[in-house]
């Protein structure tokens, strides 16, 4: 079983909830249902639990239903379970299914004396959460640090990584090597938990793709099942072109890409229907590298990146694994980078952005910390890591508010100046993005 962060998170909710119900969201696939199963199968003496994408007579009754009385008729009556006051849950699966019900759990969590769990995938008709009667819980693929615990890793040993780079020290050699490799298989199986789960046991790569492929077709089926009818075409279109788009050396996403489209307002919201149903990621561009960032976005140009690395992957023609693996030149490597760190920022809780001007050149990422200090990070995959003209420039623009600045790559860690070279698969282990 794969050990997830989000796990303890989920049970300071159950200590502490108060009369609020859990709601996890995240794509499909991510291990959102296996999770809340285990969850509740060892933290509840019973508990309904119920699929609405499986049972869709009972979404659209749920959907329906106008009062907690009328959903608590509909839920007990499709599932022959004693339930226990303060020692019961009640798990409703796939929410998206009944995006009416979600209005309806302040009234659930007031009347009834269980503990209300939902998940959902693309939520995004369920705009109307009760506020201060749900703990939204966003749950991603595996991030490096989960893979590295999948692959025997431990904990202290990572932990040692982490206050290694604070310090501004190398990683022991050994260790640098072992996690560039693993860094190599998870650009590869990326860190769906079925394709995860998949690698440790059988490590049959060609039987990991076939998962991922199998989860890019569920996901291009989603698509045509719950996008608005009139912008499916579209919204599989820009899905599909993900893969060649970062491939290119400008990975600004280009609408010229998509078929009949010249501006970003004839579709932005099949881009928004992508990024919310957690499949997709986007990093809009900003006018200047100054805090606050959101005020300084430019929404029309941004980078779109796939939600997982190894699916990003699978979509690469075959040869492209081996590459990889046998670290052999891959063409593709640049965009695979880039698509790991946007990962890894945002199942750390950080909206990347980033910075592009003739004058200055481009800033791969930045992100914005708590306190407001700027991080800027650029992206290096082959031995030229010590050339940033731009991070150069933009650190010399007083202007800008930038306060830590960091070369991602292939070296261990050493610093020049303002400027600290880390390995790659440290994005999320930098001080700056765990803490």
């Amino acid at each position: 079983m794969l050990k997830r962060k989000i796990e303890a998170q989920i049970e300071l909710w159950r200590e502490n909830h108060s009369g609020t119900a859990l709601l996890v969201s995240g794509a499909r696939q991510v291990g959102k249902t296996f999770i809340l199963h285990h969850f509740i199968e060892t933290h509840y003496e019973s508990a309904i639990e119920l699929d609405l994408i499986a049972d869709r007579q009972l979404a659209d009754a749920l959907n329906s239903a106008n009062t907690a009385a009328d959903i608590m008729t509909l839920i007990t009556a499709a599932a022959n379970v004693n339930l226990k006051p303060q020692h019961s849950a009640i798990f409703i699966d796939e929410v998206q299914a009944a995006p009416n019900l979600v209005t309806q759990i302040k009234y659930l969590v007031q009347e009834y004396p269980y503990d209300f769990i939902f998940s959902g995938s693309t939520l995004e008709d369920a705009t109307s959460l009760p506020v201060g009667f749900v703990h939204n819980l966003r749950l991603y693929p595996c991030d490096f640090e989960e893979f590295c615990w999948a692959a025997g890793v431990s904990s202290d040993a990572l932990d040692l990584v982490k206050d290694t780079i604070a310090e501004g020290k190398p990683v022991v050699e050994y260790l640098h090597t072992k996690l560039m490799q693993l860094f190599a298989t998870y650009l590869v199986v990326g860190g769906m938990p079925a394709a995860t789960s998949e690698y440790f046991a059988t490590t049959n790569v060609q039987q990991v793709q076939t998962i991922q492929r199998d989860i890019v077709t569920l996901y291009k089926a989603d698509i045509s099942k719950y996008a608005p009818t009139d912008r499916r075409l579209v919204i599989r279109n820009i899905y599909d072109l993900i893969p060649s788009e970062l491939a290119k050396e400008n990975k600004r996403f280009r609408f010229s890409s998509i078929e009949q489209v010249k501006r970003f307002a004839a579709v932005a919201d099949e881009f928004f229907w992508l990024t919310s149903a957690g499949i997709a990621i986007s990093v809009p561009q900003v006018t200047a590298p100054i805090a606050p960032l959101v005020l300084m976005e430019d929404r029309a140009k941004f980078k779109f990146f796939s939600s997982d690395v190894g699916l990003l992957t699978s979509m690469f023609p075959q040869n492209t694994a081996v590459d990889i693996l046998s670290g052999a030149p891959t063409a593709n490597l640049g965009g695979m980078y880039e698509n790991f760190v946007a990962q890894e920022l945002v199942a750390h809780g950080f909206s990347p952005r980033y910075f592009s001007t003739r004058k200055v050149g481009e800033l791969d990422f930045l992100v914005e910390k708590p306190d407001g200090d700027l991080l800027a990070l650029e992206v290096k995959s082959g031995a030229g890591y010590r050339t940033h003209r731009a991070l150069d420039k933009a650190l010399a623009t007083e202007v800008y508010g930038i306060d830590d600045a960091y070369v991602v790559g292939p070296s261990n860690v050493e610093s020049d100046g303002r400027v600290t070279y880390v390995p790659i698969y440290a994005t999320g282990m930098l001080p700056e993005v765990y803490e």
